[in-house]
């Protein structure tokens, strides 16, 4: 789990790339809302999960909200799910 998700928001999914090297969680807040977050894990970084954007602080009412703005927001999300 990245430093930029709060321990106390509850990651429901995570959506890694082909290659295994990207990654976007969605998460719920305590407050009933939802996110998420763009990470890399590259050879330089020991293979460790990094934030790439700073999304957490969008909030969306609802996880598919959340999926949407992640589906435009992430270009290779967008081109794997297509």
């Amino acid at each position: 789990m990245s430093r930029r998700i709060d321990k106390s928001w509850v990651v429901l999914s995570s959506l890694e790339n082909s290659e295994g090297d990207r990654c976007v969680d969605l998460f719920r807040r305590p407050d009933g809302s939802f996110g998420f977050e763009e990470f890399r894990r590259d050879v330089e970084d020991a293979g460790h999960w990094t934030p790439v954007a700073y999304y957490s602080g969008q909030g969306f009412a609802t996880k598919d909200d959340a999926i949407a703005a992640a589906n435009r927001a992430v270009v290779w999300l967008r081109e794997e799910r297509d």
